[in-house]
């Protein structure tokens, strides 16, 4: 028997509204028909981003637009004691309003190895009642090397004693603030937790010994390209090639993990808490932009146990004081590289990437 029809030509009948019988969808129904929409994954995103700008401006800006001197460690050799010396170093406190945590050694040449070690950021040598040498170590951070060269000639107007302010370990012609150094490891740290993000919608089928050294290859690849392209082409920094490049490289599989660990436990939101970590607290907290002494105190404390401050602390240090390598900002980027790896690991079965064993996909 023929379906009834709405008029002599025979058309269907028009479906009704939304709704049975044409009634009004409830607020239920709405709600429910928006989840399974596109709509809510996109409105989620774009409150997000509204406050990840927010967060980034304010993080930074936090950190370096007003950078104030709290606590700065200083060698100190000669008579410090006399009265002129400490009217100087009262003075110099009162100047930067902040506190300097002095060190006393019998020689220059201990003094000097304090700062080659970076315990020091300065010396300041009283020769009695006749004059002080204040040397600066702008290799140790420009922006503190800076504050202190002023407030030493101020002061030392202000005392009618002559002060002369010389730097012992001056940065690089081609990088006069140092920021070369804090903008190679900040693209070593993004490109590296970029790589992953790509890897996971590009080449999502790969299992997770293919995923590691798909990182591991890109790390090696651009900590070699970033490495070439600031010394080799553009001649910003002189830098110790392989051992920059290996600092690099590391810094990229840490990142590039961390997104990866993230990526296992939060499914497709690991993006923020890979952003949080890695690029609105680990950043401004490195000290590459801004020396640590000049960073707010939890900062400054911070950043030295994440993989950009870990990256900015081993770079500088290879570049400028190379025979003082520390042991410990190697130790937290291999720690950050083999947690992340080991979370990845043990939890791969949650990762939303992979394939079954001896199966591949055309095209990843």
């Amino acid at each position: 028997m023929d379906e009834p029809s709405d008029g002599p030509s025979g058309a269907q009948r028009t479906p009704p509204p939304h709704g049975a019988h044409g009634r009004v969808p409830s607020g239920r129904e709405r709600w429910r028909a928006f989840k399974e929409s596109p709509f809510l994954p996109a409105t989620v995103l774009v409150l997000i981003l509204a406050a990840a700008a927010g967060l980034f401006a304010g993080s930074y800006t936090y950190s370096m637009a007003d950078p104030t001197p709290r606590h700065v460690p200083a060698a100190v050799v000669g008579a410090h004691e006399s009265a002129r010396g400490r009217a100087f170093v009262d003075g110099m406190e009162r100047a930067l309003d902040a506190t300097l945590a002095l060190t006393s050694y019998d020689t220059y040449a201990e003094a000097k190895e304090s700062v080659d070690e970076q315990r020091a950021f300065a010396i300041l040598d009283v020769h009695g009642r006749e004059r002080v040498t204040l040397s600066v170590s702008g290799a140790s951070g420009a922006s503190v090397a800076q504050l202190l060269a002023e407030a030493g000639e101020s002061v030392g107007q202000e005392l009618r004693l002559p002060v002369t302010v010389r730097d012992v370990n001056p940065m690089q012609p081609g990088d006069p603030r140092g920021l070369a150094i804090f903008y190679v490891s900040l693209a070593a740290v993004i490109i590296g937790f970029v790589g992953a993000i790509q890897l996971s919608v590009h080449a999502r089928s790969l299992n997770p010994l293919e995923r590691i050294g798909f990182t591991v290859a890109y790390a090696l690849l651009g900590g070699f390209a970033i490495a070439a392209v600031v010394d080799w082409w553009l001649g910003a920094v002189d830098l110790p090639f392989v051992a920059s490049w290996l600092i690099l490289a590391l810094t990229m599989f840490a990142s590039g993990m961390v997104f990866t660990m993230f990526n296992t436990l939060f499914g497709r939101w690991a993006m923020l808490p890979t952003w949080g970590l890695m690029v609105l607290l680990g950043n401004p907290s490195s000290g590459g932009a801004v020396s640590w002494p000049l960073l707010p105190s939890p900062l400054g404390h911070i950043g030295q146990w994440l993989p950009p401050g870990a990256s900015v602390n081993a770079q500088h240090t290879a570049v400028y004081f190379g025979g003082h390598q520390h042991v410990f900002p190697f130790l937290v980027l291999a720690g950050w590289a083999l947690v992340s790896s080991g979370v990845f690991w043990f939890w791969r079965h949650r990762h939303p990437g992979g394939r079954p064993v001896g199966t591949a996909r055309a095209g990843d």
